[in-house]
């Protein structure tokens, strides 16, 4: 990855260190030209599932994490928490400055895919989050979509253990029935995406956010270095 700007074109915010090997490999594959930057703030996360949902008190430390990156010179900053992305665009709508959330994308993607969309997530205060997200990129788009949501919170516990390969395989596992009755599925969690590599026999497209987020983020640094 580029070194010679003297800034960090990416900076992300985590709420788990395992992203940031994940988000370099695209970094690697995608852009290696550009210059990234991780924060890990497992304690935001923490809070959000000890409340049961994003509090003011949360988001505004959620915000506080975002600006100092972008303080930091980051010239855009990512929010991959999908319980705390609501506050980056927030944040980017009264500032003006690109601080995005990993999975609007693959929301605008859903929309576009099929008006049947699966919400699965494994942290239950996620899903009125994504919930909110899809709905907000239908309206958008100008389309109305019908939601299913589906609930893994037996298969976080492996998460937490670091028992990663168990983990994806639990959610690959109830993937199958949750795609019954819907024409597309998102993971609402960064933490799933590798759950989607081994779903070949689902029948609809299963969407995560890291690789389409991250694509999103390479191209608002392209437009500010423009």
């Amino acid at each position: 990855m580029g070194t010679s700007s003297g800034r960090t074109d990416i900076a992300f915010l985590h709420t788990s260190a395992v992203h940031i090997e994940t988000f370099n490999a695209l970094a690697a594959e995608l852009a290696p030209e550009l210059t990234i930057a991780h924060a890990v703030r497992e304690d935001l996360l923490s809070a959000a599932e000890k409340a049961g949902f994003v509090t003011p008190v949360l988001d505004l430390k959620t915000q506080e994490a975002l600006m100092a990156l972008r303080d930091e010179g980051a010239r855009v900053v990512v929010c991959t928490c999908s319980t705390l992305g609501a506050s980056a665009e927030a944040l980017a709508e009264e500032t003006g400055f690109p601080y995005l959330r990993i999975d609007r994308p693959m929301a605008d993607l859903a929309v576009a895919t099929g008006k049947r969309i699966g919400v699965a997530a494994c942290v239950p205060t996620t899903v009125p989050n994504t919930q909110a997200l899809i709905r907000s990129s239908a309206a958008r788009a100008g389309r109305a979509v019908e939601i299913s949501t589906f609930v893994f919170d037996d298969v976080w516990r492996l998460f937490g253990e670091g028992r990663l390969d168990d983990y994806y395989q639990g959610i690959a596992a109830r993937l199958a029935d949750a795609a019954r009755d819907v024409d597309v599925l998102v993971l609402a969690q960064a933490s799933m995406a590798p759950a989607a590599a081994l779903c070949a026999d689902v029948a609809v497209p299963v969407l995560s956010s890291p690789r389409i987020g991250f694509d999103a983020a390479v191209r608002a640094v392209r437009q500010t270095a423009g």
